[in-house]
């Protein structure tokens, strides 16, 4: 599989451009990526898009994981052994379009990158990836992804790719992604 991956991402949320990462950023905490170092704008490939989530992709998100809460819980890492999820849970659009916003704005300061996972004829949502600081020593990112459940067809080719995008991409050394079968 060919894979592309789109330029780095200017620093923009929601109409706020952050320039040297000031205000938004000593609210919500240090980078956990090198200050050099520029996310990836996105990932194209023949099976799917990764693109920066936000806002904009509030009612085609809501529909996609909506209709596969049970599918996404047992995807590999959602819920780690002996932790309690806190999502994906029944919540209103508004909600969602909330979560949304503060997963651009982590973005934005680089505490996390959450990205859609998007068909790459119909633009549809098809899935989301989130890279987050990780929770032990051992780990220096967790790395989670999910598919509705009618793709899940797709689940290893997104593993495979975004693991390889990961060592390409990414500055981890050793990030942690469920392995999938």
């Amino acid at each position: 599989m060919s894979a592309t991956m789109a330029s780095p991402v200017p620093r923009r949320v929601v109409g706020l451009t952050v320039g040297d990462r000031g205000s938004l950023l000593d609210m919500r905490g240090p980078s956990f990526v090198p200050d050099d170092f520029e996310p990836p704008a996105g990932l194209v490939t023949p099976d799917f898009v990764l693109e920066p989530l936000g806002p904009q992709h509030n009612e085609r998100d809501y529909a996609a994981w909506t209709s596969s809460i049970e599918h996404i819980l047992a995807t590999p890492g959602i819920v780690q052994p002996g932790e309690k999820h806190s999502w994906p849970h029944p919540m209103a659009p508004e909600e969602n379009l909330s979560a949304l916003v503060h997963h651009a704005e982590d973005f934005a300061v680089r505490r996390g990158f959450t990205y859609t996972v998007l068909d790459p004829v119909g633009n549809d949502v098809i899935g989301c990836l989130y890279i987050y600081p990780s929770k032990d020593d051992e780990h220096d990112a967790r790395v989670k992804s999910w598919l509705k459940a009618s793709r899940a067809e797709l689940d290893l080719v997104l593993w495979r790719a975004v693991a390889d995008w990961l060592a390409a991409a990414w500055p981890f050394r050793n990030p942690q992604y469920a392995a999938r079968a």
